[in-house]
């Protein structure tokens, strides 16, 4: 009586990553753009809104200008195509970027909202309490999350793909 065991294919290939506007219509890679507008989104809104905790929106700052000219850089290689020499590398590569700036804007998402909730409670005692910035801190959390949302749904796309 013989066993059959578990058979293990001779080769594994991986599927190529689309170049071009390709990549604008094939998931994981479609999450690119929308990541660099919504993240170009919290950049510009947490820019425009008072900066009462310098050390929190400092962080969003960074992560939000620095995950917007990586996933844009990013963005260019797969739309030239300098990516097809070696597709397997650049989805490790992809993999671990979307997850590391996932947990990064999740951390500034926390940071934005906090600021927002502790310009509300300060409202008329420490800050010179302004409606319009309260609401553009408001957008910038939103934007923060969504923009979370989508580098995990990236991440998780690519990893399962």
């Amino acid at each position: 009586m013989g066993t059959q065991g578990i058979q293990i294919p001779g080769s594994f290939e991986v599927p190529d990553i689309p170049s071009g506007i390709d990549i604008l219509r094939k998931l994981p890679y479609a999450f690119i753009l929308p990541e660099v507008i919504c993240g170009g989104w919290v950049w510009i809104l947490v820019a425009a809104s008072r900066v009462l905790i310098p050390v929190s929106q400092g962080w969003v700052m960074y992560v939000s200008v620095s995950s917007f000219v990586f996933s844009l850089i990013l963005l260019m290689v797969y739309l030239f195509g300098f990516h097809k020499n070696n597709c397997a590398t650049w989805r490790i590569v992809d993999v671990i970027y979307h997850g590391i700036t996932a947990i990064f804007y999740l951390s500034a998402a926390c940071l934005q909202a906090n600021a927002t909730i502790v310009y509300e409670q300060n409202e008329g005692n420490v800050f010179n309490f302004n409606r319009v910035t309260y609401h553009v801190d408001s957008a910038a959390s939103i934007f923060a999350f969504i923009t979370t949302l989508l580098y995990v749904l990236h991440s998780f796309q690519s990893y399962v793909h």
